[in-house]
């Protein structure tokens, strides 16, 4: 979906919002674990594009465009902020399922230690697998979302998946 200033710029943007806004906050929220930051994350890279587009700018993609924002205001969140565990996380109320019903139908044990493993790849890996497999975003929008090229972000992906497997297979 392209987006431009014009008289449509309002009515795009609205429909950009609707379609990408709980696929932002998820992105945000499964960096940070905090609904009301990533709710505040995802609503700024909301605002930050709006203002871009305002500003007579053009984009080309996007959904691209807003999880390039996001994961840049992860990033200055990140600078700020200390690494938590999964242990924390999870004792401060984190539930990843949510309200869904479907959870309870799930192996908690095996989706447990997958999430504490995805935890402890390095971040460029963690952050390729997030946005390809929970995000669903193809490599070249991964790319254009961190400023790499798409045969990075399928390196980052097939490594990263090397090494979870590795990290569930030991633990």
């Amino acid at each position: 979906m392209q987006i431009r200033a014009n008289d449509e710029a309002t009515t795009l943007f609205e429909q950009a919002y609707d379609e990408y806004a709980d696929a932002i906050f998820r992105h945000c929220y499964f960096h940070c674990f905090k609904r009301e930051e990533a709710k505040d994350m995802m609503q700024e890279a909301f605002v930050k594009t709006w203002e871009y587009i305002a500003d007579g700018n053009e984009i080309d993609n996007v959904r691209a465009f807003l999880y390039r924002v996001a994961t840049n205001l992860l990033i200055n969140a990140g600078r700020k902020k200390k690494q938590v565990s999964l242990d924390e996380l999870q004792e401060q109320g984190f539930d990843p399922a949510g309200d869904d019903d479907t959870w309870q139908n799930r192996d908690v044990i095996k989706e447990e230690k997958a999430m504490d493993a995805l935890q402890q790849l390095e971040e460029p890996y963690r952050e390729a697998i997030t946005m390809r497999y929970i995000e669903g975003l193809e490599p070249h929008e991964i790319a254009e979302a961190i400023g790499e090229s798409p045969n990075t972000v399928s390196v980052r992906v097939h490594r990263g998946l090397k090494q979870l497997k590795s990290l569930l297979h030991d633990g």
